[in-house]
This record gives structure tokens, C-alpha cells and sequence, in this order.
């Protein structure tokens, strides 16, 4: 900050002039509460023993999962990210606005070039008008698969949550483990052409839990008084699955999502797409006991290989006679050793679950919804084939159909990302030959999307397309999956933005019928849409925020495959309507 001018006593003030600076003062008071946050974060591999086998994991910090940032509604994070691991590293701030700072977004050869072995970036942006809970993870190979924490946005201080207040708040992260370096298991993938080898556990706080060998001893405890009413903010942080959760004998009730409040309803089961949050409000209403947590796969695609294991954690209820200020986790369990009551959990394939409870979302109140659209985009998402090239060995050509290679797309364009530097860089600065405009706004050719895809359509175009929005304009997307290869639910994620959901559906969307159907009331807003395996859903939002922004399916092999593509949103007038200028430290390729 500046040091303050003298102001002489003999300078005449207007009444505009005073006005002005009664606004001002007024707006410096209303963020005078507004914090800046400074972490520091080191990307390092640590040693890490899960499944009776010690991995040297890439970690932030030596901490797997990593750290979790808490902040208020309005406050400043400053984090400086040291690379010293051997692989390079981005940071994805996943769900943050990140209003005018896209160079802070972090998706790697997007928004930034990655951070090198022995580099260091320092992301720097404001959390303003979001509350609840979002995370952090790394955005460059399957680094995320261990590189990740919670983010959690509380209101600005002295406003309450729009539900009571809960008695403690818990972060319940989602993830998924190899048994094996996740790099090797991508990059064994990338050889074959072949689906990547299936996790060997998923996790809850780093942990497997109990189902699982040489894990009981350090199985994620969930304390709970009885009577009390606590917060859990759940989070998918897995890389490839899709996920139910629920605990025994315990109701849900859903008060928000990806850092947005939701009309509270109630639930037995939830289910997350990679990327996507959920909080819920859970009470100890039950008889004192031991309860598992449980998370299992929801497997929507066909004929595909997949992790089926469960994990679980315990929620414990604790006897509330303890009180001093250490009661929470160290009063006196239940019996200890009580074996926790195990919850059913729907079918891996209970896609019917998955419908009713996605169709419960609803916001709290009426919302404003655009109506009006400026550009209306229809981009289909899923699988394709490649043909091997000649040279290609049977051993790198196992796709599903003998002598190809998976891939994936949308609009039957499959991303391609730049390696020399990064589209927001070249757009920014004008360099020509890194990406081109021309993602069609929609398919090529129409066909049955959902029913028997000839297999003429089955093999994408590579490229690096993106697809201009003009600033402040008015957006409607349908995204269709489609059943080349096999139908799938993809959870789909736009970067810089919050978006609408006015409607899902299965089969293909037909706009004559199924505009009818449209929520343009109190639709909820989202970060990460699960699109409904062999269905639809449409999203709407208003090109509020200039840069490069990121579309893809949350489910990391998909984006290696291709299913993504870049909105590059034009800057409109003046300085509050363009994206800031880059950071003096971004990382040069």
C-alpha cells in the first residue's frame, strides 16, 4: 500500500466529489473484513504406504491428501506452488471463478505453461459471491491422483450459513489409489492405445478403510455426538469413477454443491462425478454406535473394466461427557470396538439412483436464469476409435476393436494440447500456429447419437480448436453423450465459470420437446454437470469473464483421450471487462 497523502484543509470538496468517497469508504469497510491468505506449497515426492506397499507419491506439503485452505467469502488466496518433483506440475483452483485472473487457473498448456522441476509460479486470486466447498488438484497427467485437497469457502465473516449451524464441519475426500505409480499406468495406456489398468482401492481421506488388506489400523474415525448436527463436505477427488456414498442408518440432507446452496432435501445416497462437491448436514440420531461411511463405484459405461471395491470410514459417536476443548477428538469412542453396521449401497449400475437423485437439485429461490440466448451450441461428448498406423505393433493398438487405438471427442474433434505454449498466452499475445477458432458449434453430421452410430463416425479429427464467445453474451450448450464405443455418464467441467442446469434427459435432445421441459425458475448452479449416460443436459450461462477457459470430461483418462475443448471468451470494454495482464513469474515453456 501506499502511505497516505496529506490532504490540505483548504481544498474545496463537490458534493459528487463527497458522495464518491462516502460510496468508497463504505465499499473499504464492507471488504475491510476481506483477508489475503499466503500459502506455500511443495510439490515433492513422499513416501507413502498403502496396501502394505510403500509408493513414492508425488504430495503437496509431504501430506497426502494434501492441505485444506479455509477461507471467507471475499478473501485473497496467495499460493506459491515449488516444483520438486520430476514431473511438471500445474495447480487447478477446480470451481473458482477466477474473475479477470485466468493466468491463477491453472490447467496445464491452457491457461499457463506447467511449472518445471525445480520451478516455482505463485497463484493469486479473490473468492468473491461463492460458499461451500470446492477443492484444489494438480492439472497435468494423472498428477491429481495423489495432488489434491479441499478448499473450503465459509461466508464472510459474520453472516451466517442460510441452514443451522452445524456443530463441527468434516472434509470427506474422495480418491482413488494404484497400487503402482499413476504415471506409469497413464503412460502404459499411451503406448497401448488400450484402457488404462483400474485403481486397486479407493480411499476417504487418504485412507481405504477396513475392506481392504493391511488398511483397518488406519481407518478415516468421524467423530459425532449424539444429538449434534455436523457438516460433511464431500468431495470426488477420484480420477476416473464416478462414485455413490452413503452411511448406515443415517439421513442425508444435501444443502449445497459446488460451492453454491441448494433447496435442502434429503437422501439416503449420494453420487459425485469426479470434480463434483456435495454438502450435507448429518445428525446423530441414531443409537450410539459405530457406522460405516461407505463410497463404491457407479458404472455406467458397457462392458468396461472397472474398480468394484468399497471403501469406508466410521462415523463414531462419542460419549459427550468430556467436555474440554480437546472433547472432539479425543472423548471416549463407542465400544470401541464395536464392528461398524455396513450400508447397502445401489448397484454399480443403479442408473435410475443416480436420475432421482440429480433431478432433486433445485437453488434455494428463484434465479436468474438467462432466457434470451446469444449463441446456442450443441457439442456431443464421448468415445471414439483411431485406426493403428501402419507401423504400430498388435501391442500398441489395443482399443476396443482389434487394430485401433481409444480416443475421445466432442463434436467429433478430438483436443489436442499445445506443447510450446499455452492458449491463453497465444491468444493474449497474438502468437499465430497454437490454436484456431473453428470448433464447430455443432456436430458435423447429424445422426442418431444415442442409438447404432454407423462406424464410419466412430474415428474423431485431431485438433486444437476453440470456440469464441463474444463477452456478456448469452449461452445455452447442449451436451449429448453419445454410444460410440459404449454410452457413459461424463462428468463435464467448465473452468472460469459456474453454470445453470435447466435440464437433463436420456436419449437425444429434441428441442421441439424437450425445451418444454426447462427449469427456468430455480435451476441449480454447478461447476461440473453429470451428463446422464446415453442422454443429455443442457447448461446456460453468461460470458462473464474474458480468457481461455477449459471444457472437458472429469475423468482424466477421457481428457488424455480428447474430450475436451477451449471457450475463449473475448474481452469486452475497459479494463474491468479484459483479463488482467499476466503474472510477471508465469512459467515460460
Amino acid at each position: 500500500m501506499e502511505p497516505a497523502k496529506t490532504i490540505h484543509n483548504n481544498v474545496k470538496y463537490s458534493p459528487i466529489f463527497l458522495a464518491i468517497f462516502v460510496l468508497i469508504l463504505a465499499s473499504a469497510l464492507s471488504s475491510a473484513n476481506a483477508k489475503i491468505h499466503e500459502h506455500e506449497f511443495v510439490v515433492e515426492a513422499t513416501p507413502v504406504k498403502r496396501l502394505c506397499k510403500t509408493h513414492n507419491s508425488i504430495t503437496v506439503n509431504g501430506q497426502y491428501p494434501g492441505p485444506t485452505l479455509e477461507i471467507n467469502n471475499g478473501d485473497t488466496l496467495v499460493v506459491k506452488v515449488t516444483n520438486k518433483a520430476r514431473y511438471n506440475v500445474t495447480i487447478h483452483w477446480h470451481g473458482v471463478r477466477q474473475m479477470r485472473t485466468g493466468w491463477a487457473d491453472g490447467p496445464e498448456f491452457v491457461t499457463q505453461c506447467p511449472i518445471r522441476p525445480g520451478g516455482s509460479y505463485t497463484y493469486r486470486f479473490t473468492v468473491q459471491g461463492q460458499e461451500g466447498t470446492l477443492w484444489w488438484h494438480a492439472h497435468s497427467s494423472w498428477l491429481r491422483a495423489t495432488v489434491y485437497g479441499a478448499l473450503i469457502i465459509r461466508p464472510r465473516e459474520g453472516e451466517p450459513y442460510p441452514f443451522p449451524k452445524p456443530k463441527h464441519e468434516t472434509p470427506i475426500l474422495l480418491g482413488e489409489w494404484w497400487d503402482a505409480n499413476p504415471i506409469d499406468v497413464v503412460r502404459q495406456a499411451t503406448r497401448t492405445g488400450g484402457a488404462p489398468n483400474v485403481s486397486d482401492a479407493y480411499t476417504i481421506n487418504g485412507q481405504p478403510g477396513d475392506l481392504y488388506k493391511c488398511s483397518s489400523k488406519d481407518t478415516t474415525i468421524v467423530p459425532i455426538h449424539a444429538g449434534e448436527t455436523n457438516l460433511l463436505r464431500v468431495i470426488n477427488a477420484a480420477l476416473n469413477q464416478p462414485l455413490f456414498f452413503t452411511v448406515a442408518n443415517h439421513k442425508l440432507t444435501v444443502v449445497g454443491a459446488d460451492a453454491s446452496y441448494l433447496k435442502p432435501f434429503t437422501t439416503k445416497v449420494l453420487m459425485l462425478g469426479p470434480g463434483q462437491t456435495t454438502d450435507v448436514l448429518i445428525t446423530g440420531d441414531q443409537p450410539p454406535s459405530r457406522y460405516y461411511m461407505a463410497a463404491r463405484a457407479y458404472q455406467s459405461a458397457q462392458n468396461a473394466a472397472f474398480d468394484n471395491t468399497t471403501t469406508t470410514a466410521i462415523l463414531e459417536y462419542k460419549s459427550p461427557n468430556h467436555h474440554n476443548k480437546h472433547s472432539h477428538h479425543h472423548a471416549k469412542g463407542v465400544k470401541n470396538k464395536t464392528k461398524p453396521i455396513m450400508p447397502p449401497l445401489p448397484a454399480y449400475n443403479d442408473t435410475n439412483a443416480v436420475t432421482a437423485f440429480s433431478k432433486s437439485f433445485r437453488s434455494p429461490r428463484k434465479v436468474e436464469v438467462p432466457t434470451e440466448i446469444d449463441q446456442s451450441l450443441f457439442f456431443t461428448v464421448g468415445l471414439g476409435i483411431k485406426k493403428c498406423p501402419k507401423n504400430f505393433g498388435p501391442k500398441r493398438c489395443q482399443g476396443p476393436i482389434n487394430g485401433t487405438r481409444f480416443t475421445a471427442s466432442m463434436n467429433n474433434v478430438s483436443f489436442v494440447l499445445p506443447n510450446n505454449v499455452s492458449i491463453l498466452q497465444a491468444h493474449h499475445l497474438g502468437i499465430p500456429g497454437v490454436f484456431t477458432t473453428d470448433f464447430p458449434g455443432k456436430p458435423p453430421v447429424k445422426f442418431d447419437y444415442t442409438g447404432n452410430v454407423s462406424r464410419s463416425l466412430w474415428q474423431p479429427v485431431p485438433g486444437t480448436k476453440a470456440h469464441k464467445l463474444k463477452f456478456g453474451s448469452r449461452v445455452q450448450i447442449v451436451l449429448q453423450d453419445t454410444s460410440i464405443v459404449t454410452p457413459e455418464n461424463h462428468p463435464i467441467h467448465l473452468h472460469g465459470y459456474d453454470f445453470y442446469i435447466v435440464a437433463e434427459g436420456f436419449g437425444n435432445f429434441d428441442p421441439k420437446k424437450d425445451t418444454a421441459k426447462f427449469n427456468l425458475v430455480d435451476p441449480p448452479l454447478r461447476n461440473t454437470v453429470a451428463v446422464p449416460v446415453n442422454g443429455w443436459a443442457v447448461i446456460r450461462f453468461v460470458a462473464d469473464n474474458p480468457g481461455a477457459w477449459l471444457l472437458h470430461c472429469h475423468l482424466d483418462v477421457h481428457i488424455g483421450w480428447g474430450l475436451a475443448t477451449v471457450l475463449l471468451v473475448e474481452n469486452g470494454v475497459g479494463k474491468l471487462q479484459s483479463i488482467e495482464p499476466p503474472p510477471v513469474d508465469l512459467p515460460l515453456c
